[in-house]
């Protein structure tokens, strides 16, 4: 009886994506799968962006962010703005295997997006810092990437008419200070926001918003393939820290704790969200395309100590490799093109 009614869990799971697809199932991913409405139960889109309590949300600070965050006057070449490394033509990366900082002198790391980053408890690829208050300073005092000078920059937004009204208005009876420069970027930084997707029209029930393929590539993505173990919930990220076995001398967030050893060349799960627009990937952009990703994965990495213990070759076959691309692919939103504000003078 227990095995009759497995059996029915998944057989009805795979009547929810269609006679047509149903076809297109292996029988071993089909024994490992859930019915896919539970699946479907996990990637629900929250309802709200999450703001702090010592940082809410008014439109006067999302739009002077928005400033700053375009604005190169906060480097100190005057040259590089926050979306020079974060561009919203690259689903607010840079398409670069590597940064390009202060000097036009290359980074060690890629930019890493800052899509959904809301919902990040630790910003960087190492996790350094603990909000996007303090993340937003970050690169603008780095010597390698901006390069400003915190009190100087303070001097010099001080000396923009605009910029002080508009920091009044925003933090009313604080005005122009470090803490509301990065409050204000971080204001902004929320509001970047990947949109619906046809993934998520799929979870609400529009049975043709993807193809049976792509389907097929999200039970294989929350079966065999393993995927789902750190590339969880709507935003497709746990958050956390893995060393998935990548070949390189970059320690990652064991820098910041070397006595843990899975920390050890480890790097933030990134999120997936409109992935098929921010190659090249991994931390220091040296996979081009998603289907040499899921390669990677497929391989299980370099072996090492530090290697997570989830890593492990996943013997895929070409057919479950592309669907796992189709798949990806389904996480992307056409989301509205960025206005340029038009910076205080």
């Amino acid at each position: 009886m227990r095995r009759r009614a497995t059996l029915a869990v998944v057989v009805g799971g795979l009547a929810l994506l269609g006679t047509a697809a149903a076809g297109a199932f292996p029988a071993d991913v089909a024994s490992q799968a859930a019915a896919p409405d539970v699946l479907k139960t996990k990637y629900q889109r929250p309802s709200a962006i999450p703001f702090p309590s010592d940082n809410g949300y008014t439109k006067e600070r999302e739009a002077l962010g928005r400033m700053l965050f375009f604005d190169p006057r906060l480097s100190g070449s005057n040259f590089i703005s926050c979306a020079s490394c974060h561009n919203p033509a690259f689903s607010w990366g840079d398409a670069l295997p590597r940064a390009i900082g202060h000097g036009m002198k290359e980074l060690g790391r890629r930019s890493p997006t800052i899509l959904n980053a809301a919902w990040s408890e630790t910003l960087f690829w190492d996790g350094r810092a603990r909000s996007l208050e303090e993340q937003a300073l970050g690169p603008v005092k780095s010597p390698g990437e901006m390069n400003q000078d915190l009190e100087q920059l303070i001097y010099k937004l001080g000396r923009i008419p605009g910029y002080v009204q508009l920091f009044r208005v925003a933090y009313p009876g604080e005005g122009l200070t470090i803490p509301n420069v990065a409050k204000a970027i971080a204001t902004f930084e929320r509001t970047v926001v990947s949109g619906i997707a046809p993934f998520d029209q799929w979870i609400a029930g529009n049975e043709t918003a993807i193809s049976a393929q792509a389907k097929w590539g999200f039970l294989l993505f929350n079966t065999k393939a393993r995927c789902a173990v750190c590339h969880q919930g709507w935003n497709f990220t746990d958050g956390s820290f893995h060393d998935i076995g990548l070949p390189t001398t970059d320690p990652g967030r064991g820098e910041l704790l070397p006595k843990l050893v899975r920390m050890k060349h480890a790097f933030k799960t990134p999120t997936l969200r409109n992935v098929d627009r921010r190659g090249p990937y991994m931390h220091d952009g040296s996979v081009k395309t998603l289907a040499e990703v899921v390669e990677v994965y497929d391989v299980g990495g370099v072996p090492r100590e530090s290697r997570s213990l989830e890593i492990k070759r996943l013997g895929l076959t070409a057919e479950e490799k592309d669907a796992l691309v189709a798949f990806m692919k389904t996480l992307t939103s056409a989301d509205a093109p960025i206005a340029l504000p038009e910076l205080p003078r």
